[in-house]
């Protein structure tokens, strides 16, 4: 069962996406924080990692900049209502880009193709 690593700083998406995905039958962690998503990824290594980028203390960018330094190798997907961040030169890190939405079909899309599944 692929595990995904969810962050974002608000609680009701956080619980949209974790009840969305694992009745996908993926394993769901939650992280709340950035510095929460680093500590995740070390210590539990997720197989991809669906990542907010405006968020309180460090940002989406800062996570995702420093998550690619822990592991290359790990995909990630950019998951915000901001559109403006697509053409920040940072967000190429990430394997995808998805504006966040309640329906949650493109973001599962994606992440299926990143997987493999």
């Amino acid at each position: 069962m692929p595990r995904i690593l969810v962050v974002d700083d608000e609680e009701n998406f956080r619980k949209l996406y974790s009840m969305e995905l694992s009745s996908e039958g993926y394993d769901v962690s939650l992280a709340d924080s950035g510095q929460a998503a680093l500590q995740s990824v070390s210590e539990e290594m997720p197989d991809i990692v669906i990542l907010d980028v405006k968020m309180t203390g460090k940002d989406g960018l800062e996570t995702l900049s420093e998550l690619k330094k822990q592991n290359k190798g790990l995909p990630i997907i950019l998951n915000t209502a901001y559109s403006s961040y697509k053409n920040n030169f940072q967000s190429w890190l990430a394997e995808d880009y998805v504006i966040k939405s309640v329906d949650l079909r493109e973001l599962k899309m994606k992440i299926r193709s990143l997987l493999k599944i």
